[in-house]
Parts: C-alpha cells; sequence; structure tokens
C-alpha cells in the first residue's frame, strides 16, 4: 500500500466532508504517519475513517474525529497542551504538529500502552511529547496551568484536577456522557466555572 497516497485521500476527505475549518488541521493530518501508530494487525485499515483496537480494551479515534477536535481546540503554536488518554500516541502526534512538540504533555492509564506510544512517538519524530502512565482524572500538575486540555475517553464530567490545570481564558474539551456522550467544549471562566458548549454525539471508551 501506498501510505502516502492513501493518506492523502483521507485528507481530501475529510475536507470535502467539512470535517475542520483550519487547513493548518487537516494539514497535520497530512503529515502525521497515522499507520505508524496502527498495531501491524491493523495496517491494511489505517486510513479508512474509523477506529481502530490498539490493546488493552482500547482505540485508537477515527482521523474525522481527530481532526474535529484538534479544530474545536484552535491550537495555535506555543500553546501547552494536556491530553488525557495517549492510547497510541496518535492524536498527540496531530496535536504536536499543532502546537510543537515540546508543548504536549499526554498521560496514559495503561502502563504498557504507554511505554508503546512513547516508543513510537520518537521513531515518527515526535520525541518530545511527554507520556506518562497514570490516572489522567489527575491531569499532570507538574506542567501546569495549561492553555488548552482534551479527553480521548469519556468521562461523566470533566475530572475537577483537570480544569483546574486549564488557565483562565484556555478550554477542555471530551465526549462527557456514558451512555449517551456529547462532544463538550468547556472555556474557563476567570473563577475556574466553565461556559459549555455542545457539538454533537460521539462515542468513545469510557475513561479508566
Amino acid at each position: 500500500m501506498d501510505e502516502t497516497a492513501a493518506r492523502e485521500r483521507l485528507v481530501d476527505r475529510l475536507r470535502e466532508r467539512g470535517r475542520a475549518s483550519d487547513e493548518r488541521v487537516l494539514a497535520a493530518m497530512e503529515a502525521v504517519p497515522r499507520h505508524e501508530f496502527v498495531p501491524e494487525p491493523q495496517r491494511g485499515q489505517a486510513y479508512r475513517d474509523r477506529p481502530l483496537p490498539i490493546g488493552e480494551g482500547q482505540t485508537i479515534s477515527a482521523p474525522h474525529m481527530v481532526a474535529v477536535m484538534a479544530d474545536r481546540l484552535d491550537l495555535e503554536p506555543g500553546r501547552d497542551v494536556l491530553e488525557v488518554g495517549t492510547g497510541c500516541g496518535y492524536h498527540a502526534a496531530v496535536t504536536a504538529e499543532l502546537v510543537g512538540a515540546d508543548h504536549v504533555y499526554s498521560v496514559e492509564y495503561h502502563h504498557s500502552l504507554a511505554e508503546r506510544a512513547r516508543a513510537r512517538l520518537a521513531r515518527t519524530g515526535y520525541g518530545d511529547v511527554s507520556v506518562r502512565a497514570g490516572d489522567g482524572r489527575e491531569g499532570w500538575s507538574e506542567h501546569a496551568p495549561y492553555d488548552r486540555a482534551y479527553l480521548t475517553c469519556a468521562a461523566a464530567d470533566f475530572p475537577g484536577a483537570v480544569v483546574d490545570q486549564v488557565r483562565p481564558g484556555g478550554s477542555v474539551l471530551g465526549p462527557i456522557g456514558t451512555r449517551r456522550q456529547t462532544l463538550v467544549r468547556g472555556a474557563v471562566r476567570p473563577d475556574g466555572s466553565l461556559d459549555r458548549e455542545d457539538h454533537g454525539g460521539v462515542r468513545f471508551v469510557e475513561m479508566q
């Protein structure tokens, strides 16, 4: 398979369907080799617009959802970003393309996934992304405050510690709900509360 051509076709489809209003997001999607983040048995499907299993009951998100989330977050170079749920590292790599790898901090619940993601990120040129294994509900206070934070797994609500680690004027984004999930963006007010916007129904694995 010609991975470069397949990736270009995928991005063309995302563009046609209006998945991202920011052309920089689509350029980031085109730059990241998704097949490198997919387990070997799944690589033939790497450029289909669908989630794929990566082990430990987790998935790599469908490309259109990664594009939608990056677009909603308004990721500018130099903004510090917290990711909850590293998974295979693909979403972090797309974020790194937009803000710079040394501005991305990602927390993964499963030690095995964190180790593999760290190795993949280094191999594909995103070695400056910081990854640690731990409870994503606690965020990563050492590098706070962040300009943006996002969840790649569904939660009943945004974890309080994660919201607290985002600076006023920043924003959090993630799938909120259990049986029925909605992609929610919360702008952090000066008092730490959130001004929420709903961005439609989604389906993610639940936070562990």
